[in-house]
């Protein structure tokens, strides 16, 4: 398969195998989506063959899709021939007056539904629903008034409706909160079928899989054990074959001396036996990697004050729900606080009533309703919100748009920047509207890393992030010397970088000075 003059695969025989569980990992842009549609059928591959089981579960990573829909006819759509066959029934049953061909042609259908269990798809489908802790209240409710979490539940569900022999995961984590990850990994353990996932979360990946299949090289290499054990054996493989390159090379070097001393001479036998080793020993060519780190480094214009943060009585609701209710704590400089709890339980709330008075910020009192919040001597804040939509102009340059906010840098060192980022050469002179999630990702840590803040408030950063980004995110949140506020259900990253911990519960905040492993372990 390939896309112009980029290949992204290239003569690839590989077999997922039945009963073991499969990590897809490659960095964004890789191919891994693409191969997951070469799997499903959505896709042709230019070349080769691609076989199948009859029935294969896929989730949708689309979770707005299906809004307008029922819940149980959401579940029902992941068997496409009985879906396609029940809506062609309704229709004809709504016609008013049948014709003869109508009347032969409903008499097919029904028999397709039959051999699909059409007449117990409603009542298979809600045992499924039930197994998957969404309650039968929810199952005529149209999907549009679920939450995130609730959603991928009924898409899985969708994916297993019809019980399939494979199960195809593009993203399953994505939107969804701690509980939520831990569920759907202890689920997919005791899956028996054939899984291959798609996952930037590292820990999942570990939990989770018995193989990795990696893309890179342009092709896929399947390694035993989860995301780690790939890595360790993949650094092993290509340091041994970097090794033998280089004793051939001084091999080959030895060889051509002997031949160019000693060609025009007696020993023509001997300079003949060693042309035929020197093309014998040629290197073989390592394939480049197309693997690219990212290189990210928090620097501070100056520290802040000892303490950058206070904040008393803290409340927020919205109507009658109370999100935040009479907060109050101490920051101290160089604490790094991880804020965690279910989806919708007030932690973006939370930074955002922080950032309502803020500096370098335009203050909004209908983030806070009650409580005061003081930042300290000398703050500076860099920010990553969640939700990145409409934050970077279009009409301009990535480049241009990150000159901005630092006018006096050099265009030497706005394309530094955004080459540790991964916009090498033109890329920085892409325009903003045509950035992807993950580009738009890289770009607001460029900003961040310009303006060298003292405090980071950082809302959901990874979610387009690859595993090498977030790793190298990781790395440089446990270096930095300041303060950060994180929002995450990252688990590496909780426990890598935490010092302190706040759970957000049904309005209640419980403040735990500590690491996230402490804070679990005082749970226990």
């Amino acid at each position: 398969m390939r896309f112009g003059s980029k290949v992204l695969f290239d003569e690839v025989t590989t077999s997922f195998l039945a009963g073991r569980r499969y990590g897809l990992t490659g960095p964004n842009g890789s191919g891994k989506s693409t191969f997951m549609k070469l799997l499903t059928g959505e896709q042709p591959p230019q070349k080769g063959e691609v076989s199948r089981p009859k029935k294969l579960g896929v989730l949708k990573q689309d979770q707005f899709a299906f809004d307008r829909f029922r819940v149980i006819d959401t579940v029902i759509m992941g068997n496409h021939r009985l879906w396609s066959t029940l809506e062609e029934r309704d229709l004809l049953y709504a016609k008013g007056e049948m014709t003869d061909a109508d009347g032969m042609r409903l008499g097919e259908l029904e028999g397709i539904v039959g051999e699909e269990d059409g007449y117990e798809a409603e009542s298979n489908a809600a045992i499924l629903l039930q197994g998957l802790d969404i309650p039968d209240q929810l199952h005529h409710r149209t999907m549009g008034e679920l939450q995130g979490g609730q959603k991928v539940r009924i898409l899985l569900a969708q994916a297993l409706f019809g019980n399939p022999q494979a199960l195809l995961l593009d993203e399953p984590t994505n939107h969804l909160d701690l509980d939520s990850i831990h569920w759907l990994r202890d689920f997919l353990v005791r899956y028996q079928g054939t899984l291959i996932v798609i996952s930037h979360d590292r820990h999942f990946l570990n939990a989770v899989c018995t193989h990795t299949a990696d893309i890179d090289y342009q092709t896929i290499i399947t390694y035993t054990g989860g995301y780690d054990d790939m890595v360790v054996a993949k650094t092993q493989i290509r340091s041994r074959l970097e090794s033998q390159n280089e004793q051939r090379e001084k091999k080959i070097a030895q060889l051509n001396d002997f031949i160019q001393r000693f060609s025009a001479g007696t020993r023509s036998s001997q300079v003949q036996s060693r042309r035929k080793e020197v093309e014998r020993l040629q290197t073989t060519e390592l394939a480049r990697s197309n693997i690219q780190r990212p290189y990210i480094k928090f620097a501070m214009n100056r520290p802040s004050g000892r303490t950058p943060l206070e904040c008393e009585g803290v409340s927020k609701s919205y109507g009658a729900l109370a999100v935040v209710s009479n907060f109050s704590a101490i920051i101290s400089r160089g604490e790094k606080i991880v804020l965690v709890g279910r989806n919708g339980a007030g932690k973006t709330t939370m930074l955002r009533a922080l950032l309502s008075d803020a500096p370098g910020f335009a203050a909004s009192a209908a983030d806070i309703d009650a409580g005061t919040i003081k930042w300290g001597h000398e703050v500076s804040i860099g920010y990553f919100p969640q939700d990145a939509t409409g934050l970077i102009d279009q009409g301009t340059t990535a480049a241009e748009w990150l000159h901005r906010f630092d006018p006096a840098a050099s265009r030497q060192d706005i394309h530094g920047l955004l080459g540790q980022m991964l916009f090498s050469g033109e890329e920085g002179l892409k325009p903003t509207a045509a950035l992807s999630g993950g580009e738009t990702a890289r770009l607001l840590f460029c900003r961040i890393m310009l303006q060298k803040p003292n405090v980071l408030i950082l809302d959901e950063p990874t979610n387009h992030l690859d595993l090498e980004a977030i790793n190298a995110l990781n790395v440089a949140l446990q270096k930095f010397e300041g303060t950060v506020l994180l929002v995450t259900h990252d688990q590496d990253l909780m426990e890598e970088v935490g010092t302190r911990v706040w759970h957000f519960d049904h309005g209640r905040i419980r403040d735990f000075k500590g690491a996230y492993e402490e804070y679990e372990a005082s749970l226990a």
